[in-house]
């Protein structure tokens, strides 16, 4: 099967979405953390996302192009899901399960988004590495929290 290229803009703009429901996501959650140590890893975590999202702001203004944020209904389901499982256990164990199962899924989009870039911006390629070795960075910390 082959695979589809993407290009620089479209790329970043999915670094950007990606970062930006990672911080959403903790957003959701972080108010249910009961632990200190774990309230405090979520909002370094998020940092991190937000951190990201700045980079791929500052290179998207260099190809004159703003940002595209995630769509209301996006938001919207990550909050209405994250309700929905912290209504039956809001432990900071469900938490640290339900921040794993979404991250995983990004290392897996930004994985084969990696696959599909063919461009040479070598700025794009550092910061997409950086992103994705950020979603692994955190579903290792979560791991104890399990």
């Amino acid at each position: 099967m082959k695979k589809n290229n993407i290009d620089d803009v479209e790329f970043l703009q999915f670094i950007y979405k990606n970062a930006e429901m990672g911080t959403i996501g903790i957003n959701d959650v972080i108010t249910a953390a009961s632990n200190e140590k774990f309230e405090k890893l979520l909002n370094n975590q998020k940092e991190e996302y937000q951190n990201i999202c700045k980079e791929a702001e500052d290179i998207l203004k260099k190809y004159g192009r703003n940002t595209e944020e995630n769509g209301m209904m996006a938001k919207m389901s990550s909050k209405m899901m994250s309700e929905l499982s912290l209504m039956k256990d809001d432990s900071d164990q469900t938490i640290a399960k339900m921040m794993m199962e979404g991250t995983n899924k990004g290392v897996i989009a930004v994985t084969e988004k990696i696959n599909a870039y063919n461009n040479n911006d070598a700025e794009i390629v550092v910061l997409a590495g950086k992103l994705k070795a950020t979603l692994e960075k955190n579903i290792d910390e979560l791991k104890k929290y399990l």
